[in-house]
């Protein structure tokens, strides 16, 4: 059977199905250009990374604001400026206030945002953390359930939506004044239970575009929407923490809102919505039928055949047993069984799902406590600002750019994931202990280790969140059914959270900067336990085939 390269399509097709951005396009498009063509696929698929990317981004840019706040909102006041009113009180009257002006505070807390300003403001920060990150590990299981079963773009977009307004209340306390923890901790557990709407659709909506083929290099790529949405969230929250922080919510929590809007214009969420489906499976084909028909093995490995498209083949009737020995990550699949939706249970039973999720637990622990402590914990170890403390704690989402991307090429180049995943855990014990006691010596040495740091606490959390959840999504013991994707995705995030959770309330909860990193040592060497029986299994396949799986 001989491939025929894909032609060339006008983009005037008409979509019916397609958002309402996407017939405007085709419309004008046929007005304006009638003899322009386009790969069409190509054009959509760029446009699916392009629209997740940003959608991404957005949502980890709403996280960042509270941990650059939390350094305003209880602070040493004896080093703060004294506002103009009191300044100009204290010139005039001595310091004592006679002349009927503004008086001049004269406590430890006058700078502070009440009820922040009490003596157990740790926890009551804490608290917030915790509010948004139980709500958001909770609510989780839920999402995965919701997304396999309604429309991804409007889930995203209403998700987004919602999640914009409850990062703009947030702000409006200082507005309106609202001094009461329990509007902190409402708002923020409505924005981490709208957030969950965020990884299960964009995960899926991805995996039902792209293939297996360089899976790890292509999630490592697109996953850095993580880390730039929390350096954007940084960024704009410290342009303004000191003068007014409020704006550092609301300013997100708009960007959001307008994204999510141009998502719902916008995005394709399945390939046979724009009549791609064929387009996108063109090449699994054709495989499929090198494979069936005598062509090209998969037991020949990478010389003429790229096994992970033959993994990719869906449809491929074979007589392979599944059992324990099975391998987790990309196996033919036998006769596609597409119609049922898959539950809870059946997803918990799939190989490798438990042991990779309980894992995520303990590296999302660390990588969570880092996210919305670190700026605090360098400000209150350091002599720097605020400002300077938000824009240094970006440097550790600039290394975990780096290692998402590394990580998900050392999975494609061995094809042992779990293997990646604890070789850069074992190396990130040891230099979570070195930041703690060598940060601090001066700025530079302070950003190279915290560059490093970032470098192996996000690589795991990264390829696990998407490489080897798009993967086990679509295990072959699910007979090349395609609607487990978001339901695994959430199991696996969603057990994540909850250490996400946990980790940041016991920051909270601790006095002393060491206990905290001990905890967070501990956490990341429990998350190497945990995988080495698959790691195990990897390495004891290193001779049989180059095309080494899970199992």
């Amino acid at each position: 059977m001989r491939y025929r390269p894909q032609q060339q399509h006008r983009m005037s097709t008409t979509y019916p199905k397609a958002p309402i951005g996407i017939r405007v396009i085709s419309y004008l498009s046929a007005k304006l250009c009638p003899r322009w063509q386009i790969n069409r696929a190509l054009w959509f698929k760029c446009s699916v990374l392009g629209l997740t990317y940003l959608a991404y981004t957005c949502y980890h840019m709403t996280r960042k604001p509270l941990s650059v706040v939390k350094s305003v909102l209880h602070r040493n006041c004896s080093g703060v400026t004294l506002p103009p009113e009191f300044s100009n009180a204290a010139s005039t009257d001595g310091g004592g206030g006679g002349g009927g002006g503004p008086v001049p505070p004269n406590d430890s807390t006058w700078c502070d945002y009440p009820p922040f300003d009490a003596p157990d403001f740790n926890a009551l920060l804490g608290t917030l953390d915790s509010a948004f990150l139980f709500s958001y590990a909770i609510a989780m299981f839920a999402a995965g359930f919701v997304a396999e079963r309604v429309s991804l773009r409007y889930f995203l977009a209403l998700g987004m939506a919602l999640s914009g307004v409850f990062c703009y209340l947030f702000g409006m306390a200082k507005v309106y004044d609202v001094h009461t923890i329990w509007y902190f901790v409402f708002v923020q557990a409505m924005a981490g239970m709208f957030q969950t709407t965020g990884w299960p659709g964009v995960v899926t909506v991805v995996g039902r575009w792209f293939g297996k083929s360089k899976r790890g290099l292509i999630f490592g790529i697109w996953n850095s929407h993580t880390s730039i949405g929390n350096i954007l969230g940084v960024m704009i929250a410290a342009h303004y923490v000191e003068r007014d922080w409020s704006l550092s919510f609301i300013v997100p929590g708009f960007l959001m809102g307008v994204v999510g809007f141009v998502l719902f214009l916008f995005l394709v969420e399945r390939p046979d919505i724009v009549d791609c489906q064929e387009k996108v499976g063109d090449h699994r084909q054709r495989i499929g039928a090198n494979a069936v028909g005598g062509g090209p093995s998969s037991s020949r490995g990478w010389g003429e055949v790229d096994a992970a498209d033959v993994e990719d083949v869906a449809g491929v009737s074979t007589e392979q047993e599944i059992n324990e020995r099975t391998p987790i990550i990309g196996s033919i699949n036998r006769e596609p069984a597409r119609d049922r939706v898959i539950g809870f249970y059946d997803a918990l039973r799939i190989p490798g799902v438990l042991q990779f999720s309980f894992s995520l637990f303990f590296s999302k622990l660390v990588n969570y406590t880092f996210l919305f402590w670190l700026p605090f914990y360098i400000q209150s170890s350091s002599s720097m600002g605020p400002e300077l403390s938000a824009h240094v704690s970006t440097v550790f989402d600039i290394g975990g750019i780096i290692g998402a991307i590394a990580a998900g090429m050392m999975s494609d180049a061995s094809g042992k994931p779990a293997t990646t995943c604890t070789t850069m855990m074992v190396i990130a014990a040891p230099l979570l202990l070195v930041y703690r006691y060598w940060g601090n010596v001066s700025l530079p040495l302070n950003i190279l280790i915290l560059l490093l740091v970032g470098l192996v606490v996000n690589g795991p959390y990264a390829l696990i969140t998407t490489s080897v959840s798009a993967e086990l999504g679509q295990h072959s013991s699910l007979n090349g059914n395609d609607k487990a994707l978001a339901t695994v995705t959430a199991i696996i995030d969603g057990t994540g959270s909850v250490g996400a959770a946990i980790g940041p309330l016991l920051a909270g909860m601790f006095s002393d900067w060491d206990n905290v990193f001990y905890m967070l040592v501990t956490a990341d060497l429990l998350a190497l336990w945990l995988l080495m029986g698959i790691v195990r299994r990897e390495l004891s396949r290193r001779n049989a085939n180059l095309n080494v799986r899970i199992e």
